[in-house]
């Protein structure tokens, strides 16, 4: 059996966004093979989570680390971040009018190896992860994101997931607004992505998705921290009871 080694670390994590405190001390630790769920009410600040690990400008560090595969990436820009097999799907992905799918995804690659990609090999790579997503040739001449349904947008996150491989993904609400097809398919290119040297974390409101989609461990994210941690059943309890009351109930656990 593989060992699972830490692929991230958030130690204490506090982030400011205009001078108003969103994270207040966020410990996380994932390691390789892993899928942790993170699920939240709106506004408790999974999304700034995400971005502060991708690197956004706007989100401001004011203590703590994040250590992606042992190095303190804090400092890191988003681009760097990427390289190194960091990689986010976004709750609203924006489209992008005139560039079309085949040219982002190739410019994409690029970017993230640091090298130019063979035209046949490129080709190959996207045909076999197209084929296990079920997404067909024509998707490729259209322009990113331009006039798709939401369930287009987020099987282009994916796919964009599966050609990039990285060691962890960080999926934003990506089962958000998806019907129960478009959901199904998603959550097939998610465990697609699961594998011994890599990571997920699954950012969501609902369990849904968690039908098929196995987590090892699901967090509650509550006033920007992580107030409680357990294993796929605790995503079953939030569904049936509601934060307040999983909550409440931990904390009296807790307190005995």
């Amino acid at each position: 059996m593989q060992a699972k080694v830490p692929i991230l670390k958030v130690e204490d994590l506090h982030v400011k966004v205009e001078e108003k405190e969103i994270l207040r001390g966020v410990n996380l630790t994932i390691n390789s093979g892993e899928i942790h769920a993170l699920m939240g009410r709106n506004g408790s600040g999974k999304s700034t989570l995400s971005y502060t690990l991708m690197g956004h400008p706007r989100y401001h560090i004011s203590k703590g680390q994040i250590l992606f595969k042992g190095q303190n990436i804090n400092e890191l820009p988003t681009n760097e971040r990427a390289k190194l097999g960091l990689a986010l799907a976004f709750q609203y992905p924006m489209a992008i009018p005139g560039v079309s799918v085949v040219n982002f995804l190739k410019a994409a690659l690029r970017a993230v190896r640091g090298k130019d990609v063979p035209i046949k090999e490129f080709r190959q790579e996207l045909k076999d992860k197209m084929a296990e997503l079920g997404v067909k040739d024509e998707f490729l001449s259209r322009y990113v994101n331009d006039g798709f349904s939401g369930g287009e947008k987020k099987r282009l996150e994916i796919l964009q997931m599966l050609l990039l491989n990285p060691s962890l993904a960080v999926l934003d609400e990506t089962d958000s607004g998806l019907d129960i097809d478009a959901l199904k398919t998603v959550a097939h290119g998610v465990n697609t992505l699961r594998k011994p040297d890599t990571a997920i974390l699954l950012i969501t409101h609902y369990q849904r998705i968690l039908d098929y989609v196995t987590p090892d461990f699901v967090h509650i994210f509550q006033d920007g921290q992580i107030v409680a941690s357990g294993g796929k059943e605790l995503a079953k309890e939030l569904e049936a009871k509601g934060y307040d009351i999983v909550v409440k109930d931990l904390e009296t656990a807790g307190a005995a």
